[in-house]
């Protein structure tokens, strides 16, 4: 049995449909929600809240494999409450942070997450992806209201992944050999700027979005307000205020894992593009 948290997620839910696909074996989801879950015909709907621990116990009852992704509750508490229903492995999304900005707060408690994953007894494999494509969700509601987005550093440029492709490699390292106690860092096929982002959505949606480039400080506190202070200031660092080489690299991890080429943003636009309508 594979048990898939965040099930109805950007990721959850693309890797539920490609485990169901390639028939992974039985499949279950864990939701919050169990009557809204729209799941593959033939997954398991189960609820739980990481938020109650003891909610994942019926949950985790004959799970094999877990798909975990980090800092959604206790960890310490969920991972061990897996150890202690038989769970043999367990792949963890992290974040790339932890090895291009580990002096940040969410970077280090990324890594002791996956510390405490590699020090359970449990066999691992740990994901640290980059920037997600599906970020661009911040602009939807800006973009239908035929609005001006407004973003800072909107020339730099990142390799931003699209979560079905953190799903894919998630897909392989559940069901094929070769992947445990194995940590990748997995980027998109290339970099991708917020202006040619906000191309890319226009295109699909054959209009013009209008688009400007705002200051730091104006972002900030934009951003204070919904995130706080530490984590605005850590997103800009990471989008455009503190990159680094290491950030900026375009990895062909995915690709080679999974044998397909990896999805750009353009098709993360088109295959999303009824949110921003």
């Amino acid at each position: 049995m594979i048990l898939v948290t965040g099930a109805t997620g950007n990721i959850g839910s693309a890797l539920l449909q490609e485990l169901h696909a390639v028939d992974a074996g039985p499949l279950r989801g864990l939701t919050r929600d169990v009557a809204r879950a729209a799941f593959p015909e033939g997954v398991e709907a189960v609820a739980g809240d990481f938020a109650e621990t003891a909610s994942l116990k019926p949950a985790l009852d004959g799970v094999r494999s877990l798909f975990l992704v980090s800092r959604m509750g206790s960890d310490a508490e969920i991972i061990e409450a897996a150890r202690l229903a038989g769970v043999e492995h367990v792949v963890l999304v992290s974040s790339i942070t932890v090895q291009t900005h580990p002096h940040l707060g969410p970077a280090g408690e990324n890594l002791a997450v996956e510390q405490l994953l590699q020090g359970s007894g449990m066999t691992w494999t740990i994901l640290r992806p980059t920037q997600f494509a599906s970020n661009a969700l911040w602009w939807a509601g800006t973009i239908r209201g035929h609005e001006t987005v407004r973003v800072p550093y909107a020339d730099i440029g990142l390799p931003t992944i699209h979560p079905a492709d953190i799903a894919s490699v998630a897909r392989v390292a559940l069901t094929e050999s070769g992947h445990q106690e194995r940590t990748y860092a997995l980027t998109g096929p290339e970099r991708v700027t917020a202006r040619q982002q906000v191309e890319a959505i226009a295109t699909v949606l054959g209009r013009k979005v209008p688009f400007a480039e705002i200051s730091r400080q104006d972002a900030h506190r934009q951003m204070t307000a919904f995130l706080g202070n530490e984590a605005a200031d850590a997103v800009l660092d990471l989008t455009g205020g503190d990159v680094n080489d290491e950030l900026l690299m375009v990895r062909d991890t995915a690709s080679l894992i999974t044998g397909a080429p990896a999805r750009t943003f353009q098709q993360w636009a088109s295959d999303n593009a009824s949110a921003f309508r």
